[in-house]
């Protein structure tokens, strides 16, 4: 089994290089993809000075995130996608544990793993919460999008995400309409309808916090809006033997509205609080959804039912 990782990139010379070192210093030996939104600066010269260790490829002109990432995997001959940004990095030995995970449980389309949040100076700030027990959990695609609403499958950001190739080329590849706006998680809500998914309770990745990520310039309504989207995409999904136990699709909205509307709070945006918050801060069931959510993300005790279905422990 092959590995690709496609690294996608825009003028970020100096986070691209931390980011390709940890790539090409993995423990076993991959593809490295380069694809790169016509950047400005020296991007083009310093990835072509590190030879036939990197495949390089070059927008013509600027395509935006998601189209990058899917010329990136259109270049790639692995069979399976490792996904990073240019200011996100890898351990070196995620694709070594992913490698072993994914052999394990051949009917997977998608893996994940535990992220540490690190700052602009790589120190750590944070770490995705563990999912269940055990290092390596499969979850039959039967039980992913019930897990994905409820958000007790955590497959989270690129830089801890890897799939299918074939898997990703049939769901059609990342949308461009949604750009840096959870194009990532829209394609999981995809990739999600062909396989398996597998967690690894191991941290294995370094997701970079700071002001220039892209995500960070969107407007929280923008964010909201687009949360919503995703909600609507999963609702559609949902396994039948799932539908009478999944919220209705207004509380799910308005669970969304107060988690947002508490953002702005937190960001001192007060303007935009107020003009948010209303309905749903009227609403109980939204507020039981938000505590619950809360709990289980810093107490790491997801919901039992839901830990018995996509555990596999059926009782």
């Amino acid at each position: 089994m092959k590995f690709t990782v496609v690294i996608t990139t825009y003028n970020r010379l100096n986070l691209l290089k931390r980011a390709i070192t940890s790539a090409l210093k993995q423990t076993i030996p991959c593809e490295v993809v380069v694809a790169d939104d016509c950047s400005s600066d020296e991007t083009e010269n310093y990835v072509k000075s590190l030879g036939n260790s990197v495949i390089y490829h070059r927008n013509g002109v600027n395509q935006g995130h998601a189209a990058t990432v899917n010329v990136g995997v259109e270049k790639a001959s692995g069979e399976w996608i490792k996904f990073l940004d240019d200011d996100d990095y890898l351990a070196p030995n995620c694709l070594e544990e992913m490698t072993k995970a994914i052999l394990l449980h051949p009917t997977a389309v998608i893996c994940s793993c535990i992220a540490a949040q690190v700052d602009s100076h790589g120190v750590e700030l944070s770490r995705t919460p563990k999912f269940g027990t055990g290092l390596a959990l499969s979850i039959p695609q039967a039980d992913i999008h019930y897990g994905m609403l409820l958000e007790l499958v955590p497959f989270g950001t690129p830089v801890q995400v890897a799939c299918s190739r074939n898997a990703f080329l049939q769901s059609g590849g990342w949308d461009s309409q949604l750009d840096a706006n959870c194009d990532d998680i829209d394609s999981w809500i995809r990739i999600a309808q062909f396989g398996d998914a597998i967690f690894l309770n191991q941290s294995l990745a370094y997701r970079t916090i700071w002001p220039g990520a892209y995500n960070q310039k969107l407007s929280l309504f923008k964010r909201l809006e687009t949360n919503i989207l995703m909600k609507e995409k999963i609702y559609a999904l949902v396994n039948q033997k799932h539908i009478s136990h999944i919220p209705k699709l207004e509380n799910t909205k308005n669970y969304l509205v107060l988690h947002w509307s508490i953002v702005a709070l937190q960001q001192r945006q007060l303007k935009v609080f107020f003009s948010m918050v209303y309905p749903a801060i009227c609403s109980p069931v939204a507020w039981w959804m938000l505590l619950t959510a809360v709990l289980s993300r810093r107490l790491n005790f997801p919901n039992s039912r839901l830990q018995k279905l996509v555990l596999g422990t059926r009782g």
